[in-house]
């Protein structure tokens, strides 16, 4: 792929990542609509772990807190910070990896990859996140994150591996419904990125190796570094404006893209 090529799908990837309205479903657009070559799932994964390195580093307090908790967490003692946050993140992150095996599995997941989905997904998810975020309570804050709480927003955020949906959007959805305010729900959402981009790029790197393919390797690497400095600016940009904007600006961008894709879709 050309250096141009990586270059664009790394920004659409690094700008759309943390904002509600769906990376995956951008790449996936981006050749349909463009005739560009497919990029495939493996730099799909690895612009994904360019965006992890983002993350990491924007909320590396919480990160190395939740780092520190794994030992205690595995031996069974969830009495600390660290390992709170650390089992909270596991139990998030088990109904995203089972979902995307059975997809995965069953094929489901190529299936998805077309724009009549990927414009339904835009309209309806983007329209139940404004829904929630007007009339959702905000009467809990990032420390009451419990472990029904941890759960039900894992399960949101399996249904994001349906193309078009937003991972950090549904799982803001989820937290808001719950009642955690703008800020900390997005906040939320943006930790339990960290686990589930991490085991797709386990999967890449898997991928990579059974291939033996060492220009897509290197590919994925350049791609992977113009998403993290994308992912870094663009992160850093929504998570200031959430202190006094709401989400509906990002609303409106689904429900106008939604109703574009699916006109094309359909005539």
């Amino acid at each position: 792929m050309t250096l141009t090529h990586l270059f664009i799908i790394a920004v659409i990837q690094g700008i759309t990542e943390f904002l509600p309205i769906s990376s995956s479903g951008h790449l996936i657009l981006l050749p349909n609509l463009t005739g560009m070559q497919d990029q495939g799932q493996v730099i799909d994964v690895a612009v994904h772990v360019g965006t992890l390195a983002a993350v990491i580093l924007y909320f590396w307090a919480d990160v190395r807190v939740g780092l520190a908790g794994i030992p205690r967490m595995l031996s069974g003692k969830i009495d600390t910070p660290g390992s709170r946050l650390a089992f909270l993140l596991m139990i998030a992150t088990i109904p995203v990896i089972l979902f995307g095996l059975v997809l995965k599995l069953t094929g489901l997941d190529d299936l998805m990859r077309g724009i009549e989905v990927i414009g339904w997904t835009m309209l309806l998810f983007g329209l139940l996140l404004y829904w929630v975020d007007q009339r959702g309570p905000t009467n809990k804050a990032e420390a009451d994150w419990s472990t029904k709480d941890a759960l039900i927003m894992g399960l949101w955020q399996a249904v994001a591996l349906i193309p078009g949906t937003s991972r950090s959007g549904i799982t803001i959805t989820a937290a808001r419904k719950l009642g955690y305010n703008r800020h900390d729900a997005a906040k939320l959402a943006m930790l339990m990125s960290i686990p589930t981009i991490f085991a797709s790029g386990a999967l890449l790197s898997v991928e990579v190796i059974a291939q033996a393919n060492t220009a897509l390797a290197v590919d994925g690497a350049i791609a992977a570094a113009f998403a993290f400095v994308a992912a870094l600016l663009a992160l850093s940009l929504m998570m200031r404006l959430l202190h006094s904007v709401s989400f509906t600006p990002y609303v409106i961008y689904r429900v106008i893209l939604g109703i574009i894709l699916l006109t094309i879709a359909y005539t």
